[in-house]
C-alpha cells in the first residue's frame, strides 16, 4: 500500500465515524420527539403546572412575610441596644 492508500483509507474511516455520530444523534432526537409527543397528550400536565405556580407564589408570599417580621425584630432589637 501506498501513500494515497493510507490516505483514503484514514478518509474512509473518518466519514464512518461522522456517519454513526449522525446516526446516534438520530436517534437521540427521536427519543426526545417520543418524550414531548408523550407530555403533549398528558390531560392532566397543564393542572398540575398551575397547581405548582400557585404554590410556589404562596410560598414565595410567606417568605416575603417572614422577612418582613424578621427586619421589624431587627429594628427593635437596634432601638433597644444603647447607642454606641
Amino acid at each position: 500500500m501506498d501513500s494515497w492508500d493510507w490516505v483514503a483509507l484514514a478518509a474512509f474511516v473518518m466519514l464512518v465515524a461522522i456517519l454513526s455520530l449522525l446516526v446516534m444523534h438520530y436517534l437521540q432526537l427521536g427519543k426526545m420527539g417520543q418524550v414531548l409527543d408523550q407530555w403533549d397528550l398528558d390531560p392532566q400536565r397543564p393542572k398540575t403546572c398551575v397547581l405548582d405556580q400557585a404554590e410556589l407564589r404562596s410560598a414565595l408570599r410567606a417568605e416575603k412575610a417572614h422577612v418582613q417580621q424578621l427586619l421589624r425584630k431587627v429594628a427593635i432589637l437596634q432601638a433597644m441596644l444603647p447607642a454606641v
